[in-house]
């Protein structure tokens, strides 16, 4: 019976789920080793058809309406002979009751390891597999991946190797490693089923059984459908160049502007102001008058010259009454910064599509509301409440928290990196995160996009769009409401729930998005990947000052997945030139504190010309001047006839053998394409993350921890890995 002809059946008689015979049917032909069984009317049927497979064999409840039958005690194991067929069917038919329709038999199949495999449809993403451990331990353990539809061969192989418990494919206490190809056959064909049929809305593969010898077969089988398949409303695309009008404004109207210090309506101005904007800028307040020598108008319509981009700080319920105003003028792109829209509930969230509404009747595009604002350093254009101004740059940011983007764009600001733009996009009630993804795509002064997501709006349009981008340039990602009650404030923060988190997680790692674990993470994934050439595997060599930080940092690679390897003979003997005779011999290479500024120039070019690693990490080489400027400060406090004239020439030669060194590193990373990253000894307070050098598109990279230039590289080498996953 073809696929369709079995829902159609099961539609015609008004069920909601196929019987698992007829599950297994529907699985077998898209590729599942489902194990063979056979229906039985009766229990002269059961026992007939139990010899003909051959003992021993396996008795269950069949019925349409029978579809837990574990819970209900319709299944009956390891049945050994005639007589064991005929109790176990008396016992069944009699727990089935009215729900009786016949037997389902099958071959008795043995094996100590058992996986799960599924298909749902999930609200945000559409269809999505999952696979893990299964049996009793699906649920206690959690022990699942999951992937969205559709997806190849490829994916589903790195999906096997991603559960934790994959140890189990190997050989396992006697027996033999799993045959993987019939589990990569069931994922593929469970993508390829999700696709193809809508109607089908959960399919439970439970479990996928491995015998002594590695074979797989499905046990058992349930799959439901449904008429009226999941469908994610569509929301209108915003356009690339509608959001180009945003960042480069020749003209801005601050409409609600103030003069009270602290005021949003004051700030924003002074800030754009302050930051050297160099186009037109107008001040709208109903009151009129003078604010900061300018004329301020008492509504758009008196402007004289034509505005590009309004600015509103109005309260909420007042905005509605600006939209005529800004169509008549013919504003096209609105910045709403006030709150009190959808973020604020029911009430709120009416008041907002009634916004949308008119706003899209006049041809208005609304950014935000409840927005902490945006910025575009490249045109000089700082819009935002806090007084950031960070140099321009290719990293773009984007943020649904306004507090914590702005937070992150001041840390952008005294760590050096430079800011493509800057995007608190607030409530998103027209322009999300999916529209951003899709301009960045083709923006060509973006190389490294950034993230502070809490939800978004079309699961599968964000899977999309961000795929596209990660195969141009990294997507790094830091994603709130991870737990439970993470999920329930950020609902209440940006009036929009968050699909399940394994989920969304699942959806950006397939989609090449690096992801951090904290806020600090995404500005130290963001310095890596602006400064640094992707390494080319995951094997680091590592030069420290102290042994102890290199033991610390071995750990750290190793539990990160990197790989630390042994040096090779000839590099060996290349160090022994350069280091004393009494040197570890072995990675990480220690300097045995070997003060010589000259020592570390000449190792880190010998580690990275080494063809046995592919990232370089060095440690203790920078920031030592902090620690030499307290050496001479208690020098000359105990000792008044110091040579003070050579003390004053030893900072110096500090920070020129820095500059130097970042200069040599750098270098280097052109003429060998492999990264080098630093953790600096201590900070004198002024030392930044990202140093850049003259005439490179490489930089030089200091961390103040360790952990940080780990966690950078792995991040580095994970998407590295994910470009090759992809073919590019």
């Amino acid at each position: 019976m073809e696929v369709a002809e079995l829902i159609g059946k099961a539609k015609s008689e008004g069920r909601t789920a196929l019987t698992e015979a007829e599950s297994k049917l529907l699985l077998r032909s898209f590729g599942v080793p489902v194990v063979g069984d056979v229906v039985a009317n009766s229990i002269n049927e059961a026992v007939t058809m139990a010899e003909t497979i051959g003992f021993p064999v396996v008795l269950k409840g069949h019925g349409t309406r029978l579809m837990h039958k574990t819970e209900r005690g319709l299944v009956r194991l390891d049945l050994r002979n005639v007589e064991d067929v005929v109790h176990a069917a008396i016992e069944v038919a009699e727990a089935a009751g009215d729900d009786f329709e016949g037997f389902l038999i099958q071959p008795m199949m043995k094996g100590r390891r058992e996986f799960v495999a599924g298909l749902f449809r999930d609200a945000h993403f559409g269809p999505v597999v999952m696979f893990g451990l299964g049996g009793v331990f699906t649920e206690a353990l959690r022990d699942v991946v999951f992937r969205i539809a559709p997806f190849d061969k490829s994916h589903a192989e790195r999906m096997i190797g991603d559960i934790h418990a994959v140890e189990l494919l190997d050989e396992f206490r006697g027996e033999m490693p799993v045959n993987r190809e019939p589990i990569i056959s069931t994922l593929v064909g469970l993508s390829r089923l999700g696709m193809e049929y809508p109607e089908v809305r959960e399919v439970d593969i439970n479990p996928l059984l491995v015998d002594g010898s590695g074979n797989v077969a499905a046990i058992d089988a349930l799959v439901i459908i449904d008429e009226s398949p999941l469908k994610t409303p569509v929301r209108q695309s915003v356009g690339v160049k509608v959001l180009r009008n945003f960042f480069y404004p020749r003209s801005i109207a601050f409409v609600g502007v103030s003069s009270s210090f602290g005021k949003w309506g004051h700030t924003l101005f002074i800030n754009l102001v302050s930051g050297n904007f160099e186009g037109e800028v107008y001040l709208v307040n109903p009151k009129g008058g003078e604010i900061a020598g300018r004329p301020v108008f008492k509504s758009v319509l008196d402007i004289p010259g034509p505005v590009n981009l309004a600015v509103v700080t109005v309260p909420a319920d007042r905005v509605m009454e600006l939209i005529p105003q800004f169509g008549k003028k013919g504003i096209g792109g609105v910045l709403v910064i006030t709150s009190g829209f959808s973020e604020t509930g029911k009430k709120g969230k009416r008041l907002e599509e009634r916004l949308v509404g008119e706003a899209r009747d006049v041809g208005i595009t609304i950014l935000g509301p409840n927005t902490m604002g945006i910025c575009n350093p490249h045109e000089k254009m700082f819009c935002t409440y806090q007084h950031v101004q960070p140099k321009p740059g290719s990293t773009t940011l984007i943020a649904q928290s306004g507090n914590l983007g702005t937070q992150l764009l001041a840390f952008a600001e005294s760590e050096g990196i430079g800011i493509r733009a800057f995007i608190g996009s607030g409530n998103e009630a027209m322009i999300t995160i999916e529209d951003y993804m899709e301009a960045l795509e083709v923006d060509d002064l973006t190389k490294t996009v950034v993230l502070y997501v809490e939800s978004v709006k079309d699961g599968r349009r964000f899977f999309e769009s961000t795929r596209r981008v990660a195969r141009k340039k990294p997507v790094i990602m830091l994603k709130g409401g991870r737990t439970r009650a993470g999920n329930r404030a950020a609902a209440s923060h940006t009036g929009a729930m968050a699909s399940d988190i394994k989920v969304f997680e699942a959806a950006c790692r397939q989609a090449g998005v690096v992801m951090g674990d904290k806020s600090m993470d995404l500005l130290d994934l963001s310095a890596a990947f602006s400064s640094l050439p992707l390494p080319e595997g995951r094997r680091v060599a590592i030069m420290t000052l102290g042994g102890g930080w290199g033991v610390v940092t071995t750990d750290l690679c190793i539990e990160h997945g990197l790989e630390v390897p042994e040096l090779s003979p000839h590099l060996i003997s290349q160090i022994d030139r350069i280091l004393p005779p009494y040197w570890s011999r072995s990675n990480p290479v220690d300097l045995v504190a070997e003060m010589d500024l000259s020592v570390p120039m000449m190792l880190v070019e010998e580690l990275v010309k080494w063809n046995g690693c592919d990232a370089v990490i060095h440690l203790g080489i920078l920031g030592r001047q902090v620690f030499i400027g307290r050496m001479i400060e208690a020098s000359c406090t105990v000792d008044r006839n110091c040579d003070r004239q050579f003390f004053e020439k030893i900072p110096r030669r500090l920070v020129e053998f820095e500059a130097a060194y970042h200069e040599h590193v750098v270098r280097l990373m052109e003429k060998f394409s492999k990264p080098v990253l630093g953790v600096g000894l201590l900070s004198d307070g002024h030392s930044r993350t990202v140093t850049e050098v003259g005439g490179s598109r490489y930089k030089g990279i200091s961390f103040l921890t360790p952990e940080r230039a780990v966690k950078a590289l792995a991040g580095m080498c994970s998407y590295k890995q994910w470009l090759r996953l992809e073919g590019v």
